[in-house]
């Protein structure tokens, strides 16, 4: 991916030399209602790593973060990145300017989007951090992986998520933690648009099954927004080199809902499902890249995949 020495965006907040008090394993997240529930593509991961960790079937946590018959505090123990007021290293230095400037690209991106069709776009904030952090929607920790929390519209990324990426899921690449990057900022895109809203009124009246089924409608929205991303910033910039794309599908593919509980538990179960199969997000991903056009990720048209 080329993404050197393009714009970056001020809309980063970088809290990984910050306490917030929580310390490693305290506190948890809020899971009270949709709109004040994190959001994003690392949800579906909390379940593997904790299963890993713990040696409990990923599937008992999924029940817990879709929002089933649980405790509405869950916190699921992670790997402690370095504490707090420790020397960024050059690598780190470097994954700030890579996210800064994916984050540029999405601002230019929407900020287009939004005005040809008669709108302004609002930027969200990015904020980087190390192992939890408090947030609008509860408390934000690093095994949530990256989240959107609509309540503050902001995007949080512990930057060791990507490590978790490549080495555990499969999915190596600067195009694939773009696409993290890009999945996030469209669930902005969908509170803007009145979207997440909508499905939060709807969920609150559903049966869980229904309600799973809306999130998976939401978060697929989201991928088929990352493609467009990828397909605009490719017109104007021409961000993407051989292998980009190929590395975003496989991204999209590794964190299928059935792709993960395969790998966990060697079981799938549909009715838990709350991101979509690795087909479908695939296929929702290229439906943006190839289209460009936010009429073409209508996820909730009925017989949509």
């Amino acid at each position: 991916m080329k993404w050197e020495g393009q714009r970056q965006s001020d809309n980063v907040e970088d809290l990984r030399d910050q306490d917030d008090g929580g310390g490693g394993g305290g506190g948890g997240i809020g899971f009270g209602g949709f709109g004040a529930r994190h959001i994003g593509i690392g949800t579906i991961v909390v379940a593997l790593v904790g299963g890993w960790v713990l040696g409990i079937n990923p599937l008992t946590i999924l029940g817990l973060l879709s929002g089933g018959n649980a405790p509405v505090q869950h916190s699921v123990p992670y790997q402690p990145s370095p504490g707090p007021h420790v020397a960024h290293t050059p690598v780190d230095d470097r994954m700030k300017a890579f996210v800064a400037t994916v984050l540029a690209d999405t601002e230019d991106v929407w900020t287009q989007v939004f005005k040809e069709r008669g709108g302004t776009y609002r930027d969200p904030k990015l904020v980087l951090f190390r192992n939890s952090t408090p947030t609008a929607c509860g408390r934000g920790e690093s095994a949530t992986g990256p989240f959107y929390c609509p309540s503050d519209e902001k995007v949080y990324i512990d930057l060791s998520f990507y490590d978790l990426l490549r080495t555990k899921l499969g999915a190596p690449g600067d195009f694939a933690q773009a696409y993290v990057i890009a999945h996030e900022v469209g669930h902005h895109v969908q509170k803007l648009l009145g979207i997440s809203d909508k499905v939060d009124a709807a969920r609150r009246s559903s049966s869980q099954v229904r309600s799973n089924a809306l999130s998976v409608r939401l978060e697929l929205q989201a991928d088929c927004f990352a493609g467009i991303w990828a397909n605009r910033a490719q017109a104007t910039k021409q961000i993407i080199e051989a292998g980009d794309i190929d590395q975003a599908l496989n991204a999209a593919s590794q964190i299928g809902d059935d792709t993960l509980q395969r790998k966990a538990s060697g079981t799938v179960q549909p009715d838990t499902f709350t991101h979509g199969t690795s087909a479908q997000r695939v296929h929702w991903f290229k439906q943006g890249y190839e289209t460009g056009q936010i009429e073409q990720c209508d996820t909730f048209k009925a017989g949509s995949p």
